[in-house]
């Protein structure tokens, strides 16, 4: 298929323990989208949840473009021809909605004729996505810290951090999906003060461990009194590994934002072999579980856009 558009858009997990709805970090994984102008809408997908992905009909990419365009005065968006290739893992906690969702608004800026700013494209996928963390990591790739204002004429604060170039993404998922609105409706509606400030004390360690490339750090930085505990029962992965941040090489453990999928932050130089072993011998009484290695990326999605555009 000829195409006149091309973008990755990187997995990302949020939230690496503490940073509940404020941090996270793009990985190597991505969703690639491929697109020009056709007489009607079709999706030609491969890679992971291939199905999804294709369905033309429930489409949350092409939903997001076509509400987008509506929403901005263009009552007949023009019709697609989509080719997709995922790898990421959906309903893991990896940032696939945000994906999707950046996906479609990209495709509204290339055919709507929308000239929006970062602050704009981000502004609408947080809107759409409920919480910055996500939407601003694969937006921006690398480790990144957001923060909403309070209103609607308030200005998105965020920090944005290289990834340490000696540490690796470990993640292991599971056969069922959690819906992140019922990962949410878990949490309680109040804290006790200890619980907040456990919390405010790790996140700020987390973002310095980033920051300093201090992986020393990142066992206490990635310690969570606010969600974990209370989205362990839908995330069994999570008891299973727990542990694991006493292995040599890992530097820390966490569910990768609302779960079921777990995040390991390990040292390049970590014996895979040997780091393999140690996470199937946890989970083995979890039927479905699935490894997959992979990096962290400074290139978000908003690069591949500047590509895509000084190539038009």
């Amino acid at each position: 298929m000829s195409t006149d558009f091309t973008m990755r858009f990187p997995a990302t997990s949020a939230n690496l323990g503490p940073a509940f709805d404020t941090a996270a970090v793009a990985l190597s994984l991505s969703l690639q989208v491929a697109a020009r102008r056709a007489a009607e809408f079709s999706i030609e997908a491969t890679g992971r949840d291939a199905a999804v992905c294709g369905n033309v009909t429930d489409s949350l990419l092409l939903r997001t473009y076509r509400d987008v365009l509506s929403a901005n005065g263009v009552s007949e968006p023009p019709a697609l021809a989509l080719r997709i290739h995922n790898e990421i893992p959906i309903g893991m906690g990896l940032g696939s909605s945000a994906a999707a969702r950046l996906a479609g608004i990209a495709l509204a800026l290339k055919y709507g004729g929308l000239d929006w700013s970062t602050e704009q494209v981000l502004a609408e996928a947080i809107r759409l996505e409920g919480h910055p963390d996500n939407a601003v990591a694969c937006w921006l790739g690398g480790f990144t810290v957001a923060a909403c204002p309070d209103t609607t004429e308030g200005v998105l604060s965020l920090a944005r951090f290289e990834p340490p170039g000696n540490w690796s993404a470990v993640l292991v998922v599971q056969e069922t999906q959690l819906a992140t609105g019922k990962a949410r409706a878990a949490l309680p509606n109040m804290y006790p003060r200890l619980d907040a400030v456990k919390n405010i004390q790790s996140t700020a360690l987390l973002v310095s461990a980033f920051a300093q490339q201090r992986g020393d750090l990142l066992k206490a930085a990635m310690q969570d009194t606010l969600h974990q505990q209370y989205r362990s029962r839908f995330c069994p992965l999570l008891e299973a590994l727990a542990d694991m941040e006493q292995v040599a090489g890992v530097l820390g453990v966490a569910l990768s934002g609302s779960g079921p999928g777990v995040l390991l932050i390990i040292e390049k130089r970590t014996p895979i072999a040997t780091l393999y072993d140690g996470i199937e011998r946890r989970t083995a009484h979890l039927a479905g579980s699935e490894i997959i290695l992979c990096d962290f990326t400074s290139a978000g999605a908003a690069k591949t856009l500047s590509d895509e555009w000084a190539n038009a």
